[in-house]
């Protein structure tokens, strides 16, 4: 159960306590400066008495510690409002905002990825922000178009990006180095890429592996069928059929008979996604699939150097993709002031530059360069030249998955680890997942 604590003196905490943070009477504002288009934190609220919202997120204390301060400093420029603040892992996140949407108790701005989004907002537990957009006091006119469909359900604005994030190839460059391999190569096809991991493994001698298995990774799946000219979803329903998957598994199984890969119970221990668990950072692959903000934490767990590219395939089957989104409770008591405090998370240059690309490069461009050169982390420099380097060449957003989507990514995998285990064979495997998948998304 969360802590209940006193307003915090300090940053920081460990995941799962909740603290309030409050207003810093008397403590001096962060130097201001003008930025056109950017929010200054006014509260929209019409109630004249004390405000305090409770916000939820996931993410570790690094998040948590650049988070509170961004909020503390929409706090010192709005002293009637406070905020009580819970975070926690990914694990169990959404399990526990189940708990609180079953009794009506959720926070009032939570924090939310493109696999929930449709389904709390068609549930009716996402606030509808349209009205608040429609006139600017949620002002996303300086989002890439793309990022503001992907926030977009239904013809409704029901989240805004906390961040915008690429699918990305994170590579061990010191291992490269001493194999004397070359650093995979951004935009490489996907037979390319399965050929130099090969040679990665034949130059380690099978000590490592050359790459992750993306055979059920549900990001790799979307941006070779894009390549395609086809997409994961279309509507409601899958977007693929039979021969396309099973393309795409055989592909896969002939990067296993090629030594690309790792064996089956290692690439089962990253399949999670948990950044601690990816082999790139624990030694036994030279590269690991990823989103690109999360380069920095994966620094952090080793001393090689990890670099970024993009994953194989034309840089056009991506799209400018929320890695996270700030969303409000449909029942919260003060809509407006949620609104106005994702305004000032995605719009203030002086929040944004606290913010940091934590989250993913700064959803806003107006505030992306504002921020140019504050950006001291080596890692979070070299993500962000990534995003840059391939933001002209980005494809048009699709709309955010379906309700059902988080099922449909577990189903890929379990299919995966199946074909993977030898349990089942490549037409079997996909039979099975084209009909659960399929009944997921009629549910």
């Amino acid at each position: 159960m969360p802590v209940v604590r006193p307003p915090i003196a300090r940053f920081g905490a460990d995941p799962g306590r909740r603290r309030v943070l409050t207003a810093l009477l008397g403590a001096p504002l962060l130097a201001t400066g003008g930025l056109a288009g950017c929010s200054d934190g006014a509260d929209t609220s019409t109630q004249d008495g004390p405000i305090e919202l409770s916000v939820f997120w996931w993410g570790g204390t690094k998040r948590a510690e650049l988070t509170e301060k961004a909020l503390r400093l929409y706090s010192e420029r709005n002293p009637r409002v406070s905020f009580r603040v819970t975070w926690q892992g990914i694990d169990g996140y959404y399990e526990r905002l189940a708990i609180q949407a079953a009794g009506g108790n959720i926070p009032d701005l939570i924090q939310l990825d493109d696999a929930m989004l449709t389904e709390y907002a068609e549930r009716q537990i996402a606030l509808d922000l349209t009205e608040q957009a429609a006139d600017h006091r949620l002002d996303l006119r300086g989002l890439p178009e793309g990022l503001i469909r992907y926030g977009t359900v239904d013809g409704r604005t029901m989240a805004v990006a906390a961040g915008q994030t690429l699918a990305a190839v994170v590579f061990n460059r010191d291992l490269l180095r001493e194999l004397r391999v070359p650093e995979p190569r951004g935009g490489m096809s996907w037979v390319d890429y399965i050929a130099w991991a090969q040679q990665v493994t034949e130059a380690s001698d099978g000590q490592v592996a050359g790459t992750m298995d993306a055979s059920g990774d549900y990001r790799a799946l979307w941006l070779w069928l894009r390549s395609q000219g086809s997409d994961f979803y279309r509507g409601r329903q899958l977007g693929f059929g039979a021969e396309e998957l099973i393309a795409w598994f055989e592909l896969w199984q002939r990067a296993r008979t090629g030594r690309a890969t790792p064996g089956a119970a290692l690439v089962e221990q990253a399949d999670s996604g948990e950044p601690a668990r990816q082999l790139v950072v624990t030694g036994l692959t030279a590269a690991s699939f990823a989103w690109s903000h999360q380069l920095p934490e994966l620094q952090r767990l080793t001393d090689a150097e990890l670099g970024v590219v993009g994953f194989p395939g034309p840089p056009g089957a991506q799209w400018a993709r929320a890695s996270m989104y700030w969303a409000g409770f449909r029942g919260t008591r003060h809509p407006d002031t949620v609104a106005d405090v994702i305004n000032f998370l995605t719009t203030n240059g002086e929040a944004g530059t606290i913010l940091g690309h934590e989250r993913g490069l700064n959803a806003s461009l107006a505030v992306r360069r504002y921020t140019e050169g504050s950006i001291t982390d080596p890692a979070q420099q070299r993500a962000a030249a990534f995003g840059a380097s391939i933001a002209g060449q980005l494809g048009p957003a699709p709309a955010p998955p379906p309700k059902g989507h988080a099922k449909v990514r577990s189903l890929l995998v379990t299919a995966a680890e199946s074909l993977r285990a030898r349990r089942v064979g490549t037409r079997a495997a996909t039979a099975r997942f084209l009909a659960q998948a399929n009944a997921a998304l009629a549910a």
